[in-house]
């Protein structure tokens, strides 16, 4: 699936995401994998002090995880592939 169809879909349905497209997701928009500890991910970005942390759920991610990484996405103004709106 492309990145922007993915990102389209978390919008629409932020329940409806799997862990694994959550953690493509937050990559596309430039956030690092920095480690993992038991079923949690983390992910940090440069120049963005909140630091993202994903949990794995059987295979699903958690909606409030999504909607978070949703809510950083728009108020730094990410755009895919890690740069920024203009």
């Amino acid at each position: 699936m492309r990145t922007a169809k993915l990102f389209q879909l978390a919008a629409d349905n932020p329940s409806g995401l799997r862990f694994r497209d959550l953690c493509r997701l937050a990559e596309a928009f430039g956030f690092v994998f920095r480690r993992q500890k038991g079923s949690h991910r983390v992910y940090t970005r440069e120049g963005i002090s909140q630091i993202m942390v994903f949990q794995d759920v059987h295979g699903a991610a958690k909606t409030y995880q999504v909607r978070q990484l949703l809510a950083c996405i728009k108020l730094n103004r990410l755009s895919l592939e890690g740069g920024e709106h203009e």
